[in-house]
């Protein structure tokens, strides 16, 4: 093999491995970090935007299951009881995103589907995350068959850290509206 064409070689394989390593590295923000901000939009088509909402005051985003191939009764159950709490975060300040992740086609319709008899009060908005996003910005794709994100709950500040940060790295062990009401009523 010519020796320009090893040195190419041996360049590649270095790229190729650096942005691997770095891959692997990205972890998901934890208390302490910045959180990178975002724009989604709402199924009304209206934009939603961090580095707005941390303006009022404390934002809680909800990193939803979106649609692995069905409705996800864990997440279902966990947005109700955020919606039932929903009045007692507005006292506080607070608002709530919950990012609904997965491949554009059909998505909206899937989370139209999720959201259908829900009431979502002002404080309280529901964004869809096509082709993941924000997902991949946070670093909590589920890239697994049947899988589509890590669900996660994150208290961000009008500073925009993160000041409460929970992953499950399983369909359960999702963050309670009680606990993350104790953290944002901190940032009072």
């Amino acid at each position: 093999m010519p020796r320009f064409l090893t040195s190419v070689h041996v360049s590649v394989c270095l790229v190729v491995w650096l942005v691997t390593v770095s891959a692997m590295s990205a972890e998901p923000p934890k208390v302490g970090d910045e959180a990178k901000d975002f724009a989604l939009k709402s199924l009304k088509d209206d934009a939603v935007k961090l580095s707005d909402l941390t303006k009022e005051g404390p934002v809680v985003i909800l990193v939803l299951r979106g649609y692995p191939g069905y409705q996800c009764p864990i997440c279902n159950r966990q947005i109700g009881e955020f919606l039932s709490k929903a009045k007692t975060f507005a006292e506080a300040r607070a608002q709530i995103v919950m990012v609904y992740p997965g491949a554009a086609d059909k998505l909206a319709a899937h989370a139209d589907e999720f959201v259908r008899g829900k009431t979502l009060p002002d404080n309280c908005h529901f964004v869809i995350d096509p082709e993941y996003a924000f997902v991949n910005a946070y670093n909590l794709r589920w890239d697994a068959p049947g899988e589509t994100a890590y669900p996660a709950t994150f208290v961000i500040d009008k500073e925009r850290r993160v000041r409460y940060a929970k992953i499950s790295m399983t369909h359960g062990g999702r963050s309670q509206a009680d606990e993350v009401l104790q953290e944002v009523q901190k940032l009072k």
